[in-house]
């Protein structure tokens, strides 16, 4: 029986956690194309400048890059269009009603490929924070280097 090589795929929004508190997440399945999936496989994603939005009951994702994929001929997908993702009704009239709330949306954190091959992505329920807030996280980082540097002498 043949072993399949796995190559593991991680995207990741570094932003986000610098300039949102993340209050709860979901991980929601993504409708993709034949070749958006094959590129994304290849690593050739972006989450910058990404968020969500629900619309009639669906929840998408806007604004997301996926490079084309390079052998793709006519049927290739457009880099920026938007992608439907998958949850329950449940958890989209949560995160409907959370993001209704002033200073509170929605954004994606990893988009990734699992154990069996499906394209996921991590979504969050985030709150924006002030400037003083994101001073007082990197004090806190810097500290905890410090203090792993005084650790390791």
């Amino acid at each position: 029986m043949k072993e399949k090589i796995r190559h593991t795929v991680e995207i990741k929004n570094k932003r986000a956690k610098f300039d949102y508190e993340l209050l709860e997440t979901f991980t929601a399945g993504i409708v993709l194309t034949g070749t958006e999936i094959k590129s994304l496989r290849l690593g050739k994603a972006s989450l910058v400048d990404t968020f969500c939005l629900v619309e009639k009951g669906e929840l998408w994702v806007k604004n997301m890059y996926i490079a084309e994929y390079f052998y793709g001929t006519y049927n290739n997908h457009s880099t920026r269009r938007d992608r439907k993702l998958l949850l329950t009704r449940k958890e989209i009239r949560k995160i409907e009603n959370e993001a209704k709330n002033s200073g509170f949306t929605t954004l994606p954190l990893r988009l990734f490929i699992n154990e069996k091959g499906l394209a996921k992505v991590v979504v969050a329920i985030a709150k924006g924070k002030k400037e003083y807030d994101k001073r007082h996280d990197i004090r806190e980082r810097d500290d905890r280097r410090e203090i792993d540097r005084a650790f390791k002498r």
